[in-house]
């Protein structure tokens, strides 16, 4: 479906991801309104994203 200009329009895939990445969407949108929301994205995008740094990177040869 195409909307007209103007109309913003988030999609999402389905699923568990596609529900995570919709409830990431909309807090994201609340946390402009609302510090306490946006302190709570905010850690968890650092959470997020200190998991990812833990992880090894696949680039290396492993041994």
């Amino acid at each position: 479906m195409q909307m007209p200009a103007g109309v913003p329009v988030a999609t999402f895939a389905i699923g568990e991801a596609g529900a995570a990445n919709a409830a990431l969407c909309a807090a994201a949108i609340l946390a402009n309104r609302h510090p306490e929301v946006d302190a709570a994205l905010a850690a968890f995008r650092r959470d997020q994203t200190a998991a990812v740094l833990a992880q090894p990177d696949p680039r290396t040869a492993r041994t």
